[in-house]
């Protein structure tokens, strides 16, 4: 099964995309975080990926469709993958969609997360990662905070705040996301794989209420 994770920066696709993941047994594909580990180890095209990221522009369609189509060729991708981050554009929905038919594969749904733009910046200022990048656990100083202050709960890794997670960055990346990533729900809505979630900034259990929804979604759908 693949599954497309849709929505504004800081909407909450990763930290639902790795929970589906282990509800399912299927990988999570983080796309920002496949660029982050890129960046340390590779050379110039690290440098040129980390000047898109810190300033919160979309790396460029090539780059992008190239090193996650390398990441889909992966052993441990055989089963299905859920993809967090990409695609960001059309262009990338569209050659997604060329790679996987050569793999005999195809998109099941694309589950869109869907928060207004004050509540993204909230939420993303209010954010603390691991540090550990074999964890990355996810926290909000709001809604989901650790018991230790700065100390992940799982690992016992030290909290940071991603250098992309300021202000500027952030309206840059919702600019960025309107002008370009939002044609995408066109475009699953038009293939009628678009599945729709309002979350419920309200319950400190909102992201496992969507897991469930989701996954309810998908039996009825898919399984």
């Amino acid at each position: 099964m693949y599954i497309v994770m849709l929505g504004k920066p800081g909407s909450g696709k990763g930290t639902v995309g790795k929970m589906l993941s282990d509800l399912l047994g299927i990988i999570h594909v983080s796309s920002g975080e496949l660029f982050r580990n890129y960046i340390k180890r590779a050379g110039k095209i690290g440098e040129e990926i980390e000047s898109y990221v810190a300033s919160g522009k979309l790396v460029p369609d090539d780059l992008a469709i190239k090193l996650v189509e390398k990441r889909l060729l992966e052993d441990d991708c055989k089963k299905g993958v859920i993809l967090d981050g990409f695609p960001r554009t059309v262009l990338q929905a569209e050659e997604l969609d060329r790679f996987l038919i050569s793999q005999k594969e195809k998109i099941n749904v694309a589950v869109e997360l869907e928060l207004s733009d004050e509540n993204i910046i909230d939420r993303i200022l209010k954010r603390k990662e691991c540090s550990n990048s074999k964890c990355r656990e996810v926290y909000n100083l709001d809604f989901k905070r650790p018991k230790v202050a700065d100390i992940c709960d799982v690992c016992g890794s030290k909290l940071i705040t991603r250098q992309d997670d300021n202000i500027e960055t952030v309206k840059q990346r919702l600019k960025t996301y309107h002008e370009v990533s939002a044609n995408l729900i066109g475009y699953y809505k038009e293939q009628d794989l678009l599945y729709t979630v309002k979350p419920n900034l309200n319950s400190p259990d909102t992201s496992k209420i969507i897991v469930e929804e989701v996954n309810e979604y998908l039996k009825r759908e898919h399984l």
